[in-house]
């Protein structure tokens, strides 16, 4: 929660106190740049000894919470027809509402199910933005193609709308036309749109395209991977929600959606994910792939301990606190971002606070990858690992040409009951000093590319060896932290 103090200013309070901690160091400047160097480049390949603050993601990385520790000393621990897989089905039906549910080991591997089983060669699947990985498995079918059905506002890095997440109903109506009903294999929205920024999208929007699907008898699909905190920011920012509990948002979220998959590693806190419904026919369908890529029906891929820490995180995230900790702490970074000058996404959503690397870095052209580059800059100045989602978190098409993405941004996550005030602080100090300097920092250049997913294993190096000489400036104005 948020609370003003009496000199006026918010701060979010940990609704929770630590009871476990984990040592962190900062590593000083050479180190760091050595990391990098070693590293492409690329912050996923840099190793956790080298890092002060990890903000890559929030996904596997949050803190769970006595009750789910509890609830894997106590798991029945088999291969079929475990009691704690019914325990967690009991969890989703209370929850989300659905009768049906399987697990799956994380988010992808339900993307991956769902598109193999409803999508084929010349389909189209509207979304009101699409995720890395979502992306690649709809396009792995042989053929179908990804759309994004986004309001313009959506690619506005500086607004007030509060809802940037939507989906356009009239541009899915032109696609439904054009396309004809037969070649859209399901709709998809996402809560939060996590390569907009963590934007939500709206109650009334979602009741508008579930309304569309309905009338030409398409399927809406609903990855809720970050439904509490749509939830919550729907509670926050939609009229006749203000007094809903997140609880019951999530719940009339849920009952428009025909089939719902999540990735486990956020909302929940827990290693794992699961597909549900209450259509049986969609969910038999589905049903008879899960041995064949995951596990038995009642595992699905993740280990009971997992299964049961799950179906306690699953009634923990429509917690108010719970749902709103990690988005009013993004709230307070992105806030003290904006006093300072900071090009940075708004409104804060879901996730993670978002730097704009193309105003950040105005001299740095996309085919030099602007997002990368600050994303680098920024763990040699601070210790501190962002995302890059940019440029380099596309796929080249079919010709090998490079793909622009629409926005380049640094992505700063925070895991849920993981960081404190004192950590944003430190965050927003490095990135102001950054900001001062930042005429230093120059483009990447690829040395190594993937097929597919490069932004995972890629390898780049710093042009005119800029990293160097940003290190050496930082050293001699901050010292070696």
């Amino acid at each position: 929660m948020s609370i003003k103090l009496s000199n006026g200013k918010e701060i979010p309070i940990e609704m929770h106190k630590a009871r476990m901690v984990q040592k962190i160091s900062l590593p000083p400047v050479e180190q760091r740049l050595k990391a990098i160097e070693e590293a492409g480049y690329n912050t996923f390949q840099l190793k956790t000894k080298d890092l002060f603050l990890d903000m890559l993601t929030d996904s596997g990385v949050n803190a769970m919470s006595d009750n789910q520790y509890a609830a894997m000393m106590r798991v029945d621990d088999a291969y079929a027809g475990s009691m704690t897989f019914y325990e967690f089905a009991d969890a989703v039906k209370d929850v989300l509402g659905y009768k049906y549910v399987m697990n799956v080991h994380q988010g992808r591997a339900a993307e991956h199910l769902i598109s193999k089983v409803f999508a084929k060669p010349g389909d189209v699947v509207p979304t009101n933005y699409h995720f890395t990985t979502t992306k690649v498995h709809i396009e792995l079918t042989g053929g179908a193609a990804c759309l994004e059905i986004y309001h313009d506002e959506a690619l506005k890095t500086e607004s007030t709308n509060p809802f940037k997440g939507n989906m356009d109903p009239q541009k899915l109506k032109n696609v439904i036309k054009k396309y004809g009903k037969e070649k859209v294999a399901y709709v998809r929205m996402e809560a939060t749109t996590n390569l907009l920024g963590g934007q939500p999208f709206s109650m009334q929007n979602l009741k508008e395209i579930k309304q569309i699907c309905k009338e030409h008898g398409l399927i809406l699909v609903l990855d809720g991977s970050l439904i509490s905190e749509n939830a919550y920011l729907i509670r926050q920012r939609e009229k006749g929600y203000e007094n809903k509990t997140v609880a019951e948002i999530v719940k009339e979220m849920c009952s428009y959606a025909d089939i719902f998959y999540m990735s486990g590693r956020k909302n929940t806190c827990v290693r794992g994910g699961c597909i549900a419904t209450n259509n049986k026919e969609l969910f038999e369908k589905l049903q008879p792939w899960l041995p064949v890529y995951e596990g038995f029906f009642t595992y699905g891929g993740m280990s009971q301990r997992e299964v049961a820490a799950m179906a306690v995180g699953m009634r923990e995230m429509v917690d108010l606190d719970m749902a709103g900790c990690a988005i009013e702490q993004i709230k307070y970074f992105v806030n003290r971002l904006k006093e300072t000058g900071i090009p940075v996404v708004t409104p804060p959503g879901g996730l993670a606070c978002h730097l704009d690397a193309k105003k950040f870095l105005p001299h740095i052209p996309q085919s030099e990858y602007p997002a990368g580059a600050l994303t680098a800059a920024l763990y040699i100045v601070s210790g501190i690992r962002s995302m890059e989602r940019g440029t380099i978190s596309m796929e080249r098409d079919k010709d090998g040409k490079e793909v622009f993405a629409d926005l380049e941004l640094t992505r700063l996550a925070l895991p849920r009951r993981v960081y404190t005030i004192s950590h944003i602080e430190y965050a927003v100090d490095r990135i102001n000093w950054l900001y001062k300097h930042r005429n230093l920092v120059k483009g990447l250049k690829f040395v190594f590319e993937p097929p597919v997913l490069r932004f995972f294993l890629g390898k780049l190096e710093a042009l005119d060896n800029w990293g160097r000489n940003l290190a050496e400036v930082c050293k001699k104005e901050i010292g070696d932290h």
